[in-house]
């Protein structure tokens, strides 16, 4: 006989550093659904789809995060914005996605990890600014972001389990739409489920008077199929996916992609025995990448634009013991081994004499292979006092072929020609070996304080094109570079690791209950010796310049703060909750005596939240100060600062959910403060163009379906 569940909307509310989260249409057993995560370290915060976030349209999976203190994201496509925790950004975030750590195929950074997996396929995520557990990562300074996907559902014994969820929705502003959905079916001791997602927008209309934004249009499909196998306290779950980009278009690039296909395998085991938890991971991934220019930028034919191509393999595995000593003390060991290999060429343009006769090979056979190991200990020394201490080894080893320009005897290409003399001619074989450490404790002071602190010191390798990318003529060295600036890149192959010594605290007020009220403010301060910078070397056209990566010395502080009132919890009103949120964080380069770049300024969120019934709504106030301390290495722009008004209702009928949000209520004009120059748009060719601007008002919809 054939069991048929009917999953209905739950809620659930959990405050580790403030932040309320939602679980949204999850099946009603927690034996068969995937659950969040507890925090392993007292600086972890954990941001399940939450309240805010049936609210979120498109496909960036970074919109999870948007609430969590010290975050920030810098545009980049509609899928593929770029990650920035307490000033420190995009691969200086190790970034997870289901246990598979993944980093950008691409020299403008354009297939971001997140930009890999949609939204609706993630049940939980992690985000850690800072300090960083060794267990989570090495080989980052900046923190870890890692999203799960879900887990395997299983039957009660002896039944049959047909779930399944959809979602649609609309946007007014750039015309966006998407939809997904997934289908499970599965017994007591095998799963099978099947997810697809897909979104379209066009190009959106910035406020006021603004105008079309061009190139930031996009189309993404996403296919993934699971099977999982449980066993008493055994888990093995393989999921089998790919993703297909036909075009996304960026507006602070001179480049959009013009085709991405990511293809994955990924294998989980957990397992559990007396006083031993196991989790194992293997996967392994191949990213195929295009780039040229869409018509946004005038490339229509096969005689304009820039074709430029890349393949990217990566595999892997992870293993961590999780040894229980005693009821209080608990030991993790850890080994982790990533092998990225890339190959990034540009095919000849015919009819050109400056991008041919022959294929520009940026990156040839370049490869990163990190192998990491750590120990870690975790103490309950009393019910109000925990500590946790971290050990981690990880070594880098890096190398790539001989390169060679368009061409090696134009006059046009010199420059290429001679900069790809001397790489061949060098040693180009690299290996780091770095060493990490991180100290944590947390101390309930009283049933209303909280205080938690700790140090790390975290090490990061230079990527691929940092320490690879060779090109020194005026057009080539603007394809690196993944920073939105319009300036070109060269790589050095003498960079140093960045060692980042981090301090920072929590203090935490709370009702004893911790659901009434709570306010958190948190301070920290980093110290990056080896900071992986810039420093010019050339003037190129447009007011734009060449820069190389150097190390200097660099230092990022600021505060994090919050809190939460529930403001009535009545039959007749419901539940009402205000929440606010402020980020403050600066970042200063002690060798060039400039800040250092896309630091996101002052800002905070006012929100009132209420829930009634079937009903929820949310007012939220967006407010982010005028950004005036710049990066004067990169020309870096100042923005104006803004304030932004949105609305959201809600509203959930068996299985049924319809959301309507107003984005940008009053069509304010705003530049993003870390979007990068609009380098789609027709420009001086002395004056640089100015910052993009962020997106007017909009209406969206959200359909939500279970069964």
């Amino acid at each position: 006989m054939s069991l048929l569940y009917l999953p209905t909307p739950i809620r659930l509310y959990a405050s580790p550093l403030f932040i309320s989260t939602m679980l949204w249409c999850l099946p009603p057993d927690a034996s068969q659904a995937e659950t969040a995560k507890q925090p392993t370290s007292p600086n972890e915060t954990i941001n399940v789809r939450g309240k805010k976030h049936p609210f979120t349209q498109g496909t960036d999976t970074l919109a999870l995060f948007q609430d969590t203190p010290g975050f920030s994201a810098y545009s980049a496509g509609g899928t593929s914005s770029l990650p920035v925790l307490n000033g420190m950004a995009d691969d200086r975030v190790a970034t997870f996605v289901d246990g598979m750590r993944l980093t950008a195929e691409c020299a403008n950074h354009m297939n971001p990890a997140l930009s890999q997996i949609d939204l609706d396929s993630v049940s939980n995520s992690t985000a850690i600014a800072g300090i960083t557990p060794v267990s989570l990562g090495g080989d980052s300074t900046g923190g870890t972001i890692s999203v799960e996907r879900k887990a395997p559902q299983f039957a009660h014994p002896g039944k049959i389990l047909i779930t399944g969820q959809g979602r649609e929705d609309w946007r007014s502003n750039g015309g966006g739409s998407g939809a997904a959905g997934s289908l499970t079916v599965a017994n007591d001791t095998f799963s099978l489920r099947y997810n697809a997602a897909y979104s379209h927008a066009s190009n959106y209309t910035a406020g006021g008077r603004g105008g079309q934004v061009l190139s930031t249009r996009y189309l993404t499909y996403n296919h993934a199929i699971t099977a999982g196998i449980r066993h008493k306290n055994h888990l093995f779950s393989l999921t089998f996916g790919q993703q297909d980009i036909p075009y996304e278009a960026f507006p602070n690039q001179y480049m959009d992609e013009t085709n991405n296909r990511s293809t994955f395998v990924n294998g989980k085991y957990t397992g559990q025995f007396k006083t031993l938890t196991l989790d194992v991971r293997g996967y392994w991934q191949r990213v195929s990448h295009a780039m040229n220019m869409l018509s946004d930028k005038g490339g229509h034919s096969a005689t304009t634009g820039m074709p430029m191509n890349s393949d990217g393999r990566t595999v892997g595995y992870s293993v961590v013991a999780t040894i229980n000593l005693t009821q209080r003390h608990h030991l993790k060991i850890g080994s982790a081994f990533e092998h990225n290999r890339l190959n990034d060429w540009w095919p000849p343009l015919m009819k050109s004499m400056m991008m041919g006769p022959g294929t520009f090979h940026n990156l040839n056979g370049a490869h990163r292979d990190h192998l990491g190991h750590f120990l870690q200990w975790n103490a309950q020394w009393t019910p109000r006092f925990s500590t946790e201490i971290g050990m981690r080894s990880d070594i880098i080893m890096m190398n790539t072929g001989p390169v060679s320009p368009y061409n090696w005897m134009g006059v046009m290409g010199m420059k290429d020609a001679h900069a790809a003399h001397i790489f061949n001619a060098q040693k180009r074989g690299r290996t780091d070996t770095n060493f990490d450490v991180t100290a944590l404790a947390r101390w309930q002071a009283l049933n209303i304080l909280t205080i938690e602190g700790g140090y790390g010191r975290k090490t990061r390798s230079p990527n691929l094109y940092e320490r690879y990318a060779w090109a020194e003529g005026s057009m080539t060295s603007k394809m690196i570079g993944w920073f939105g600036d319009g300036n070109g890149y060269v790589g050095n192959l003498n960079l140093r690791p960045e060692v980042a010594n981090t301090t920072s605290v929590t203090i935490q007020l709370h009702d004893p209950g911790r659901h009434q009220w709570s306010a958190m403010v948190q301070p920290f301060y980093t110290y990056t010796e080896h900071y992986i910078n810039v420093a010019r070397i050339g003037r190129l056209s447009g007011g734009f310049h060449m820069l190389q990566f150097e190390n200097h010395r660099a230092q990022n502080y600021g505060i994090n703060a919050a809190a939460q009132k529930q403001l009535w919890d009545t039959p007749y009103w419901g539940q009402g909750e205000l929440a606010l949120h402020l980020n403050w964080v600066k970042g200063q380069d002690h060798s060039l005596h400039s800040g250092l770049y896309q630091q996101m300024p002052l800002n905070g969120t006012i929100e009132l939240h209420e829930t009634r019934g079937a009903w929820n709504g949310h007012i939220n106030v967006t407010l982010v100060k005028a950004k005036h301390t710049v990066d004067w290495i990169r020309n870096e722009p100042r923005t104006p600062g803004y304030a932004l008004l949105s609305l959201g209702v809600g509203y959930h009928w068996r299985a049924l959910r319809l959301d309507i949000s107003l984005e940008n209520l009053l069509n304010q004009r705003y530049f993003l403060p870390l979007g990068g120059r609009a380098l789609s748009v027709v420009h001086s060719t002395t004056v640089p163009p100015s910052s993009v601007l962020g997106m007017g008002r909009s209406v969206n919809m959200t359909l939500r379906e279970s069964f």
